[in-house]
């Protein structure tokens, strides 16, 4: 019988709690998803007893105040890039993510098509979506984004993408994978959120790495393993060291951008920035699910293992 190390029951109470928590700081929350929300095996893997649908679960917890929007690049649909967990490709998997969220009674306000330039695929699939009754709509890319901070703000910039009307106290931002402008739609959604005087804030939720375990703790350095295509690379948070004195853990891409984010919702807001370092933006409560941390460290030592052998062997595979 497998080893349980892991409370998702007490998990998704202390996560859901949390996340409350934090939306009574405002009018609306958005809240960016990272990772997988159905099906999380990675974490199913490293967490034995962590139930790989928590994620949707946790929006069952929240749904009477949570709606979806769903990012999708049209740079994926028009070269048609597959997730590798389903061998769908990202429009398939934003279908099958709606059917999912309605058949749970979560509502999906709408499809965000990203960096949409015309792409004749994006736009078969744009189509598609508006004949199911979806309501879909499109952004550009933003010229320096997001380092041109006064690009950004300017006309050129949030100003001309157009602004998605929602009604829920909680706005969760997902996508089928990475690097679908999950970021830029919170942010350019509390851009036209500021001006109609609306309080909102922003916060993100991904699963790893957990920021509360130490930074080369099996689970953690699991996670540089899975995402070594992405070049993430775990690290101290010196902001938050700074800030408070304590530390905690992140990556590189969150490290990298903080000071920029932080400044363009200071620029939406007006106001000084609630946040201090960028794990001050997550509303991550992973740990308080582990119950055995010795087993937890053998299951991530195996997956650091088995992704060892993938990448091994997919090497061999192009190389011969």
């Amino acid at each position: 019988m497998k080893k349980i190390g892991f409370d998702s029951d007490k998990y998704l109470q202390e996560q859901s709690a949390y996340i409350l928590e934090r939306v009574e700081q405002y009018d609306k929350l958005y809240l960016e998803f990272g990772g997988k929300l159905i099906g999380d095996k990675h974490a199913k893997r490293v967490l034995p007893g962590f139930d790989e649908d928590a994620k949707i679960k946790l929006l069952d917890t929240l749904k009477d105040n949570a709606e979806i929007i769903i990012c999708v690049y049209a740079g994926d649909i028009e070269r048609n890039k597959v997730r590798e967990d389903y061998g769908i490709t990202y429009d398939q998997d934003v279908l099958r993510l709606i059917d999912e969220y309605r058949s749970r009674g979560i509502s999906v306000n709408s499809v965000l098509v990203t960096r949409y330039q015309g792409q004749p695929t994006a736009k078969v699939f744009m189509t598609k979506l508006e004949r199911s009754g979806i309501n879909v709509y499109t952004h550009t890319a933003i010229e320096g984004y997001p380092t041109n901070v006064d690009a950004v703000m300017g006309e050129d910039g949030f100003a001309k993408n157009p602004y998605i009307k929602t009604t829920k106290s909680i706005v969760v931002v997902t996508a089928p994978g990475p690097s679908s402008g999950k970021l830029a739609t919170c942010l350019n959604q509390m851009y036209h959120e500021n001006k109609l005087g609306n309080k909102v804030g922003y916060a993100k939720f991904e699963t790893f790495p957990v920021w509360n375990l130490p930074l080369k703790h099996p689970v953690n350095i699991a996670y540089e393993a899975a995402t070594i295509d992405l070049k993430d690379v775990n690290m101290i948070d010196n902001y938050h060291y700074e800030a408070y004195g304590k530390v905690a853990v992140n990556y590189n891409r969150d490290m990298e951008t903080f000071p920029v984010i932080k400044r363009i919702i200071e620029k939406i807001t007006g106001k000084e920035s609630v946040y201090l370092s960028p794990t001050d933006m997550g509303v991550n409560r992973l740990k308080s699910g582990i119950t055995d941390d010795a087993i937890v460290q053998e299951a991530a030592k195996q997956e650091i293992i088995r992704r060892s052998f993938r990448v091994e062997n997919d090497y061999k595979k192009r190389t011969c």
